[in-house]
């Protein structure tokens, strides 16, 4: 694998750490990346590992979409754009489905789909200098894809201001409103991480993580997928989506 980075926490392969492994570019995700990040996930053989933690190399955690990748998608039709945004869907997909926890750790910056990553997270933890954003207003988007994963995670009346305005919130609002859990300053010890979940049974966990995922969700999840990367994909053509993205993409 290219742009993600796995390894074992001290040589024990039941705990799995997944880095995002684009510090050039912040982690920015592109099709490959969201392909090596769909497969690891969903070919996770959770006989054997009780716990991947999800990391980002560098001085950020993810940026969101790639510029280059986003130069591509202002020429791409509907159809196109709807298959792209299926496989972005996928991959957050993998991840709220993986059978085993997940926790995400954060630093630096958090922007547009990023927060996908963290919403698919059983546990969050960010750094306290960390700056979050639902970026995609700015961009004549919308925060579609993630919406379906964000809206489980927290209440309407927390994200819906936060989507609307693009505004930058910190870690202490990411926080109060759900999508993190725990703060870090400096560095953080990854024993202590392990440690929350290593004298849980693992079967244990797993059967917890189903039926709470069972009790949030209904008929209306593929209703949703189809819904939300439609909207995605209508804002990447429309006229003021294209308009501001050839914009961004020039400066």
């Amino acid at each position: 694998m290219k742009f993600i980075k796995v390894e074992n926490f001290n040589s024990n392969k039941s705990v799995q750490i997944l880095n995002l492994n684009r510090p050039e570019v912040k982690n920015a995700f592109h099709p490959e990346m969201i392909l090596e990040i769909t497969e690891f996930f969903k070919n996770l053989d959770s006989s054997v590992v009780t716990l991947v933690i999800l990391r980002g190399e560098g001085t950020a955690f993810c940026s969101g979409a790639d510029l280059n990748w986003m130069k591509s998608m202002v020429n791409y039709n509907l159809e196109e754009n709807m298959a792209d945004s299926e496989k972005l869907w996928d991959m957050f997909e993998a991840i709220y489905r993986c059978r085993v926890p997940v926790v995400c750790i954060a630093h630096g910056g958090v922007f547009g789909g990023a927060l996908g990553l963290l919403a698919c997270a059983d546990y969050v933890i960010v750094e306290n200098a960390t700056q979050f954003c639902f970026s995609e207003v700015k961009l004549g988007l919308a925060p579609a894809v993630i919406s379906g994963f964000i809206s489980r995670k927290i209440q309407d009346s927390f994200y819906r201001p936060l989507m609307i305005s693009g505004e930058v919130f910190t870690a202490e609002e990411a926080k109060r409103i759900g999508l993190a859990h725990q703060i870090y300053s400096g560095n953080i010890e990854m024993d202590e991480v392990v440690k929350k979940f290593r004298s849980n049974g693992l079967e244990a966990m797993k059967e917890t993580k189903k039926l709470l995922n069972a009790l949030i969700e209904s008929e209306k999840f593929e209703k949703q997928k189809a819904l939300c990367t439609r909207s995605i994909s209508e804002r990447r053509t429309s006229a003021e989506g294209q308009e501001r993205l050839k914009k961004f993409l020039s400066k």
